[in-house]
């Protein structure tokens, strides 16, 4: 009989703690975005651009900037980097 209100208390111990769970999930979802989010997300955005905006003045030179050895290549670094800025942008609250 002890193992019958023994396992109705483990039921109602993880019952407990689904809800508690669930109300955190909750807060989370209604806090606000953390300081550091917003010059990241847009520190991202500004660097693709400068990169590729650095990559295309300097293609002219004998070692266009801003990584020598990844030619064009740079030009798709650059727009990875926009586009981690943009993928942010769904959670920016």
């Amino acid at each position: 009989m002890a193992e019958a209100g023994n396992e109705l208390s483990k039921r109602e111990a993880k019952a407990l703690e689904k809800q508690q769970r669930l109300e955190a999930s909750e807060l989370r979802k209604e806090a606000p975005n953390p300081v550091w989010f917003k010059p990241v997300m847009f520190g991202f955005m500004l660097l693709g651009l400068l990169w590729i905006i650095l990559y295309y003045v300097t293609s002219a030179m004998p070692t266009p900037l801003p990584v020598p050895a990844l030619g064009q290549a740079n030009i798709f670094v650059g727009f990875g980097l926009v586009l981690v800025g943009f993928l942010m942008t769904p959670w920016w609250k």
